[in-house]
C-alpha cells in the first residue's frame, strides 16, 4: 500500500464529492438559500469540483479520483496494476466520506425535502429515460470522452501543468452540458456508487437508492475509458499522435 497515493486519492476524492454533490444539494434541497439554480450552475460546479483537488494532489497521485481512469491508465501501462487496488479503495472510501460529511452539513435541508428521488439525485445519478442499452451507452461514451481527452491533452504543444488542469475543467463542463441530461454523466463509481451507499445508509427520511440501476454508472464508464485508452494507443502506433 502506497500511503502517499492512498491519502492523496482519498482526500482528493472526498473533496471532489463534497464540492460536486454539494452543488446538487445546494440547488435542489428545500430550505437551501440557493435552491433553484440551473444546469449551468451544476456544470460549472462539477468542473471546479474536479479542478481544485487536482491542483492539490496532482503531483502526489496523478489526481485520478476515479476507478475508471485508474483502470484505463493501468491498461495502457501508465500505472502499475499492483497500485490499482490502492487507488480504487482510496477513491471509493473518499467518495463515501465526502458524501457522509455532506449529509451532516445538509441535514436540515435533507429532512425538509420529502422526495426520496430528489435527495438521491444529490448524491448519485439516474437516467432521465430508463433504457438499459441506451443508459449504458451514454455512460460509456461519457467515459470515453473523459479518458480520450485527458490523454489527448498531451498533444497540446507546450501545455503547462496548470493549463492542462484547466482543460480538464473545460472537459467536465463540456461533457455535462452535452450529455448530462441523459444519465447525469457519472463517469465514476467513486462519485456515484460510494455516495449512493452513503445516501442509502445515512440520509434522513425516506430513501430509495435505486440499486437496480447502480451497476450502469459503475461499469459502463470503465468500458468507455478502456476503449479510449486502447484507441489512443493505437493512434500513437499509427503515427497520428506522438
Amino acid at each position: 500500500m502506497d500511503m502517499k497515493i492512498f491519502l492523496a486519492e482519498l482526500i482528493g476524492t472526498a473533496m471532489l464529492v463534497m464540492l460536486g454533490d454539494g452543488v446538487c444539494c445546494n440547488i435542489s434541497l428545500n430550505k437551501s438559500g440557493m435552491k433553484g439554480g440551473n444546469t449551468v450552475h451544476i456544470g460549472i460546479g462539477w468542473g471546479l469540483a474536479v479542478l481544485l483537488p487536482a491542483f492539490c494532489f496532482g503531483a502526489a497521485s496523478g489526481a485520478h479520483f476515479n476507478p475508471s481512469v485508474t483502470i484505463a491508465l493501468a491498461v495502457n501501462g501508465s500505472v502499475s496494476w499492483s497500485l490499482v487496488p490502492c487507488y480504487i479503495i482510496a477513491q471509493l472510501l473518499g467518495g463515501f466520506i465526502g458524501a457522509a460529511i455532506l449529509i451532516v452539513m445538509y441535514n436540515d435541508q435533507l429532512k425538509a425535502t420529502p422526495e426520496a428521488a430528489v435527495k438521491r439525485g444529490c448524491f448519485c445519478t439516474g437516467p432521465s429515460s430508463r433504457n438499459t442499452v441506451l443508459n449504458f451507452l451514454s455512460e460509456c461514451i461519457c467515459g470515453f470522452f473523459l479518458m480520450f481527452t485527458i490523454l489527448g491533452i498531451g498533444q497540446v504543444v507546450d501545455c503547462s501543468d496548470v493549463g492542462g488542469k484547466f482543460l480538464v475543467f473545460a472537459l467536465i463542463m463540456s461533457i455535462g452540458l452535452s450529455f448530462g441530461g441523459l444519465t447525469g454523466y457519472a463517469m465514476n463509481a467513486a462519485r456515484d456508487t460510494a455516495p449512493r451507499l452513503a445516501y442509502a445508509l445515512l440520509c434522513p427520511g425516506e430513501r430509495d437508492a435505486d440499486w437496480g440501476y447502480a451497476w450502469i454508472p459503475a461499469l459502463a464508464p470503465i468500458v468507455g475509458t478502456v476503449l479510449a485508452a486502447l484507441l489512443y494507443g493505437g493512434l500513437i502506433s499509427a503515427g497520428v499522435f506522438h
